[in-house]
Parts: C-alpha cells; sequence; structure tokens
C-alpha cells in the first residue's frame, strides 16, 4: 500500500514520521496493474520548455531505474520539439512498445507533446492532451474545481493592459509553467508594477493569485492512490520553494507525513484524488497545497511530476517501501495494459466486420 490512512486522535494532531526512506524493495502498489511481458520503453526527455533542464535529470533517472528490471529493454531520446514523423522512424526502428514522456512545461507536459504520442499509436505513460492542458492552465483548474467547492486562492488573469484589482499580498506567476518559473511574491503595489514590468515583455498571460502564508503541503498519486502527505520547508535563505530551493539546494527539508491533525491529512488527499479525477488525469500527478488557519488550499495539479534526486513523488513512494524503480515499472505497466487492452479491442472489431 502506498498510503495509510490517518486516525483521528482526541488530543490533537496524529504523530508523524519524519522522512526515513525504507531500503529499496519491490513491494506491489495496491492498484498497480499486473506486470506485462518483456517490453520496449521509450524514454523522451529535454523538451523546448523552461524545465528541460528538470526534465533531464527526470529522463536519466527514470532510464537508471527502469534498466534495473531485466523485462525493460530502455532506449532513451532527448528531444527539442519533434514532430509525429520525426519520432515515428525511432519508434518503428527500436520496436518500441511504451513510450514514457519525462518533460516538464507547457509543450511537453500541457497537451502539445501527448497529442503527438496519440498520433504515433503507442501506449504512453501519464494524462491525454485534454487532462494535459486542463491542468496545465492553472486558472482553468481553479475555474473546473470550483464546481466541486475546493478550496483555491482567488486569482485573475493579467494581460500587459489588464489592470490588477487584486491587491497586495500575492502572487504574480505564468499560467502555464511550473517549478516555479518566473514567480514572483508581491507585498506591495510597487512590487506588483515591478513584477510585471519584469514578467510581462516575455510571458504575455501571467495571473495573480492571493498570497497564502502557510505550511507547503503536496500529495503525490500514482496509479489513482494518493501517496503520504509530505510537507516542504525551505531554507531562511530563501523566500520561498523556488527553483534553486527545488533543484539545486540541498538545505530543503522534507518531511513525509509531517504533523498535522489527521483531519487534515485526510482532506489534502482527499482533494487531490478529487482533483485527479475532475480534471481527467491519468497514471501519475503531484497536488500541491498552502495550508493555513483556515484549512488547505489547492494551488495546481501537475500531471508529469519530477523523477530528480530532489523529487517529491518518487520520495513518497519509498517511504511505503516501493523504491524508484517499482515505480517506474507500475507506471510503464499501466501503459502497456491499456496499450494490449486496445490491440485487443481492434483485433475483435476487425473480426467482427469481417477483416479477419
Amino acid at each position: 500500500m502506498f498510503s495509510r490512512e490517518p486516525k483521528a486522535s482526541a488530543s490533537g494532531p496524529t504523530p508523524r514520521k519524519s522522512h526515513a526512506p525504507t531500503a529499496n524493495s519491490q513491494q506491489p502498489i495496491a492498484n498497480s496493474p499486473t506486470p506485462m511481458p518483456p517490453s520496449t520503453v521509450l524514454i523522451l526527455s529535454g523538451g523546448p520548455d523552461a524545465e528541460r533542464a528538470v526534465s533531464l535529470m527526470s529522463g536519466a533517472a527514470v532510464a537508471e531505474a527502469l534498466r534495473r528490471i531485466d523485462r525493460f529493454r530502455v532506449v532513451s531520446e532527448v528531444i527539442d520539439r519533434p514532430t509525429a514523423d520525426r519520432l515515428r522512424p525511432l519508434i518503428e526502428r527500436e520496436k518500441v512498445d511504451v513510450i514514457f514522456p519525462v518533460l516538464h512545461g507547457r509543450w511537453g507536459e500541457g497537451g502539445a507533446l501527448q497529442e503527438i504520442l496519440e498520433d504515433l499509436g503507442r501506449a504512453y505513460v501519464g494524462s491525454r492532451p485534454r487532462p494535459a492542458a486542463l491542468a496545465m492552465d492553472k486558472l482553468t483548474t481553479k475555474t473546473l474545481l470550483a464546481d466541486d467547492d475546493v478550496p483555491t486562492p482567488p486569482a485573475r488573469p493579467l494581460r500587459p493592459e489588464d489592470d490588477c484589482d487584486l491587491g497586495p499580498p500575492l502572487v504574480i506567476k505564468p499560467i502555464d509553467d511550473g517549478s516555479s518559473v518566473d514567480l514572483r511574491i508581491c507585498r506591495t503595489k510597487e512590487q506588483i508594477a515591478a513584477a510585471r514590468a519584469e514578467l510581462h515583455p516575455r510571458r504575455e498571460r501571467l495571473m495573480a493569485e492571493r498570497y497564502i502564508a502557510g505550511r507547503e503541503l503536496t500529495v503525490g498519486i500514482v496509479c489513482g492512490e494518493a501517496l503520504p502527505l509530505i510537507e516542504i520547508i525551505p531554507s531562511d535563505a530563501v523566500e520561498f520553494y523556488d527553483y534553486q530551493a527545488k533543484y539545486e539546494r540541498d538545505d530543503t527539508r522534507y518531511i513525509v507525513e509531517p504533523e498535522v491533525p489527521a483531519e487534515i491529512d485526510l482532506r489534502c488527499r482527499e482533494l487531490a484524488l478529487l482533483a485527479f479525477r475532475r480534471l481527467g488525469c491519468r497514471d501519475l500527478a503531484r497536488v500541491d497545497f498552502m495550508l493555513d488557519a483556515r484549512g488547505p488550499w489547492l494551488l495546481e495539479v501537475n500531471t508529469m511530476p519530477g523523477f530528480t534526486s530532489h523529487s517529491l513523488v518518487p520520495l513518497a513512494a519509498r517511504h511505503t517501501g516501493v523504491d524508484m524503480s517499482a515505480l517506474c515499472a507500475t507506471l510503464v505497466d499501466a501503459a502497456a495494459a491499456r496499450g494490449a487492452a486496445l490491440d485487443a479491442a481492434s483485433t475483435t472489431a476487425a473480426y467482427l466486420s469481417g477483416g479477419r
């Protein structure tokens, strides 16, 4: 099992353990598919987005993890912005069964690459194009989740000509990017104006979001199951959990199953699963929250979270005894099972139509 059901305590928060990873193992995931026969997996990484460097690290880690399992033959390919016609010869030459696109950012994670993968007709890990695009657009995500009364901080779109009717403190950030790239916390109107003057020349679409001061929490999801809650505690040397804190610094603290009331733990995981299902996500995601005295506020949904040494989905999985190889194998098997089901359906349809 990935997660443990929290138990309420009349005397206060349920005690939680600090991060103490278990030894590597191959424990099964509760909702994992049946392991598929030997197959060739194509790992895609790189891409044209701002998070290219993170993608390269994630792709290398996934490839290394899958190579530890004998039934997978792994092919790695660094890409920029290829077309389906550019990728098809590689897929046919290598006889690829499953594609694992470990890309982060608007093009690689936000639907464009997923459209290409659909055209290629091979099973692939991750969400389909529309859910990927919905999740990448943070304002669209908020609009959809509002129908389910999911608490999210008030926000507004900002184009260069727009007035900002949301007062400080607030966060100015891209509508459709991740890893805290080009994110600014503004505590005064002057800081809002300065952030917009800096960012609008390269980011036409920005959003202003009410700043929530509190604890930063995240929930990973794999195969429809919520992983244990993680609290992120950046160093005092940084203002917030920015790109450096995520990938370059070693003084960011990650607490798995932090000391929070049991009802908060449960609420975060319920909201994460609700968002995952409402957007139509598939295979995996990471859902980020801020927690203040009013409760958890959902910030965003990431449909291809990182797989680096600092990444949180592998960390949460490892805490439950599921190592990186088992985690990646589960995702590949889920995609392969879908591919096998589609092949079987196509064969049956051809038979029934007389095309045998």
